[in-house]
């Protein structure tokens, strides 16, 4: 019991920082690199904005599915000698950064064209008449007009990076993932284990609460 105590009072609040940080800052360059992809999927199209040839769109496609269909804990392995090159080494807190951004950033880009999708095509066809250029179009009109799905759909991003994030304790990884697997499971301290998932939860519905408030603020027509 009294180790229990201890890992609570010592290793617990760095566990919570780890796991934020490392849910932060991945969301935020998953966010980085899949709210461009999720643009051209939209815009590249036939008839879009900015249509592209239909070689480059079906390769986009074809490498964004293949990312999303490959699980995150064999995802984490293959990418060891990237994170390694990238971080310096293929364990710890924030070498777990970099397979979460990698898993993450394909998923963010179908968020992202899912809410461009949802925009009036109205809207659209009324600031190309008025000669608005297809980049103007594409940062004046369509993203803006789509904030508060992206806000909606970038909260569902960072609950789902957090789930990965406690994933990344099997192999090496930092955060709450690691306190639950090395704590929890080998060692059978299950109270630990308990807490480390009740945490978790808490972190869920914390980020889930400021997302949707910030969606909610963010969308004209309630307003």
């Amino acid at each position: 019991m009294e180790e229990t105590l201890w890992i609570l009072q010592n290793e617990i609040p760095l566990a919570v920082w780890e796991t934020i940080y490392v849910t932060v800052l991945a969301t935020a360059f998953a966010i980085v690199l899949g709210l461009p992809l999720g643009v051209l999927l939209v815009v590249g199209e036939k008839d879009g904005v900015l249509p592209l040839p239909k070689g480059v769109m079906h390769v986009l496609n074809i490498f964004i599915n293949l990312l999303r269909s490959v699980p995150f804990l064999i995802l984490m392995i293959m990418v060891f000698p990237l994170t390694r090159l990238i971080v310096g080494t293929a364990v710890g807190t924030t070498a777990s950064i970099v397979p979460l951004v990698i898993a993450a950033f394909p998923f963010v880009a179908r968020l992202v064209e899912t809410s461009l999708r949802e925009v009036n095509p109205n809207i659209i066809e009324m600031a190309q008449s008025m000669g608005a250029s297809p980049f103007q179009t594409i940062v004046k009109v369509l993203i803006p007009e789509s904030i508060p799905s992206l806000m909606s759909n970038f909260t569902v991003a960072i609950t789902t990076i957090l789930g990965y994030s406690a994933m990344s304790g099997i192999v090496g990884g930092g955060g709450l993932g690691k306190i639950a697997i090395n704590y929890g499971y080998y060692r059978y301290k299950y109270l630990v284990m308990l807490i480390a998932v009740i945490l978790l939860i808490i972190l869920v519905q914390i980020f889930q609460s400021v997302g949707t408030r910030i969606s909610v603020k963010s969308d004209k027509r309630l307003k």
